[in-house]
C-alpha cells in the first residue's frame, strides 16, 4: 500500500501500514471477515499512526485499546466530534446535528431529540416493528427455500421502520437505500452526487412541511425551539441529514453479519431457535463481534496522550471493530460466545455522542432475529454463493444468499 504524507511531529516508528479501507481483508471480498482482519492490530502498539485511514485519504491516529477509546470519546473538549463528514463531500462545512456538535451546544440539541428515540419510544414502536418483520419473513417463506437476505429482508425491514419514523413514503425505499449506498460506499464521483441529492431532498421536505405541517419528524423539528428560538435552516438540514443517513445502512448491515454468522454456526442457530429468551443477550455479543462504524475525532489542542504527540488538527480514530476485539477488555475476543455477560462493547460508541438511535436499533435487531428464527428452519449459506464483505468507514455485507429446506 502506498504511504501518504506523514506530519513532521509524528515519529517514524509510530507509523504503520494500516487502513480500514485498504489493508488486507478490507476490500470487498467473498467470504471475507473484516472484523477478524482488523483484530490483528492488537499484536502491535496500543496507539499508532495510519497515513491513510479516511475516505478522503487523510491519516489518523489509531487508538486500539477500548479503555483509551473511552477516554478520547468522553473528552469532547480535547477531541472534537465536528469534522463535517457529510458536508465535506460538498466542499462545505456545516455539522450533522447533534453528532458533530460539541458541548454545550450538543447537549441542547440532544435534549431536544432524546424523547423521540428513548427506550420508552422504542417500546411504543415495537408492535409496528414486529409486524413489519413478520410480513417480510412470511412472504420470503411462502416464496421458496432461499433468498437474498439483504435485499429481501434486512434493508426492507430496517429502512421501512426508519421511513415510518420520519414520515416518508415507503414506495421510495429502494431510491433512499441507493442514495445511502452511494454516500457510504460510493467512489469520489458517486459520493458527492449522493450528498447533493440528499441535501436537496431534505431541504425540499422542510419546505413542504412548513407549508403543510403533518404529524412527523420533520414537522416536529420545524416547530421545535431551542434556547427560546426556532431552528435555523442549516440546523434543520443538519438534523434531517443525520437522521436520514444514520437509519439507512448500519442496522441492516448488523442484521446481515448476524445472520451470516448463524448460517455458518448451526449449533448457535439452533440454540437461539429453541431458546429464544437467549436472543437479547446473544445480540449484545453479536454487536460486540460485528460492529460497523469507525468514529473519528479531531484534536482541538496539542496533547501528549499515553506518550503519543497528538497535535491540534490531528484526526483520531476510535474504530468500534478494534475496541470490541481488545483482549484486555474481552476474554478470548475473537471467539463468539452468545452467553457472554458483562459485555461492555462499543458498538454504539461512548460518551456524550453515544448513538442517539441505539435503543431503536437494538430492538430492531432483536425482533428481526426472533421472527427470522421462529419462521425460517435451519438455514445455511446457499451452496455455490458467497457473501461479499467490506471494510471502510462503515463495514458492509451483500450477496448474502441463505438456503433452507
Amino acid at each position: 500500500m502506498a504511504i501518504n504524507w506523514v506530519p513532521d511531529h509524528i515519529p517514524p516508528e509510530m507509523v504503520r501500514d494500516f487502513s480500514l479501507f485498504k489493508s488486507p481483508g478490507m476490500l470487498p471480498a467473498p467470504n471475507g471477515d473484516p472484523h477478524a482482519a482488523v483484530a490483528c492490530v492488537h499484536a502491535g502498539p496500543p496507539i499508532f499512526y495510519s497515513p491513510y485511514n479516511t475516505r478522503d485519504g487523510r491519516g489518523t491516529w489509531v487508538i486500539t485499546r477500548a479503555s483509551d477509546q473511552r477516554r478520547v470519546l468522553q473528552d469532547a473538549e480535547t477531541f472534537s466530534s465536528h469534522r463535517s463528514i457529510f458536508a465535506s463531500a460538498l466542499g462545505e462545512n456545516w455539522p450533522m446535528i447533534p453528532l458533530e456538535l460539541d458541548p454545550p451546544a450538543h447537549g441542547v440539541f440532544r435534549s431536544l431529540l432524546n424523547p423521540l428515540l428513548s427506550p420508552k419510544r422504542a417500546m411504543v414502536l415495537e408492535p409496528a416493528i414486529r409486524e413489519r418483520a413478520v410480513t417480510l419473513i412470511d412472504r420470503i417463506a411462502a416464496a421458496g427455500t432461499s433468498c437474498d437476505v439483504m435485499k429481501e429482508f434486512a434493508f426492507p425491514f430496517t429502512v421501512n421502520i426508519f421511513l415510518r419514523f420520519l414520515g416518508l413514503p415507503d414506495h421510495r425505499l429502494d431510491t433512499f437505500v441507493g442514495w445511502a449506498k452511494d454516500l457510504i460506499h460510493g467512489d469520489h464521483l458517486k459520493r458527492p452526487a449522493a450528498a447533493q441529492t440528499i441535501v436537496a431532498f431534505i431541504d425540499e421536505l422542510a419546505t413542504k412541511r412548513r407549508k403543510d405541517p403533518v404529524d412527523d419528524f420533520m414537522t416536529f423539528i420545524l416547530q421545535a425551539q431551542v434556547e427560546g428560538r426556532q431552528l435555523s435552516d442549516v440546523e434543520v438540514r443538519g438534523i434531517g441529514v443525520l437522521v436520514f443517513v444514520a437509519g439507512l445502512d448500519t442496522v441492516a448491515a448488523a442484521i446481515g453479519f448476524d445472520l451470516a454468522y448463524l448460517a455458518r454456526n448451526l449449533k448457535d442457530q439452533e440454540l437461539l431457535r429453541s431458546e429464544p429468551d437467549r436472543i437479547a443477550l446473544a445480540v449484545e455479543e453479536l454487536l460486540r463481534a460485528y460492529p460497523t462504524v469507525q468514529m473519528i475525532r479531531v484534536a482541538t489542542k496539542d496533547i501528549d496522550f499515553e506518550g503519543v504527540p497528538i497535535r491540534k488538527g490531528d484526526y483520531v480514530s476510535c474504530a468500534t471493530m478494534i475496541a470490541n476485539r481488545d483482549p484486555a477488555e474481552f476474554e478470548c475476543p475473537n471467539t463468539i460466545d452468545l452467553a457472554r455477560e458483562n459485555n461492555r462493547h462499543a458498538a454504539f460508541g461512548y460518551g456524550p455522542h453515544r448513538c442517539l438511535g441505539s435503543h431503536l436499533a437494538r430492538r430492531e435487531i432483536v425482533i428481526g432475529l426472533e421472527e427470522w428464527l421462529a419462521r425460517i428452519p435451519a438455514f445455511r449459506i446457499k451452496k455455490g454463493t458467497a457473501p461479499i464483505t467490506s471494510g471502510g468507514h462503515v463495514f458492509g455485507i451483500k450477496n448474502l444468499i441463505l438456503h433452507w429446506s
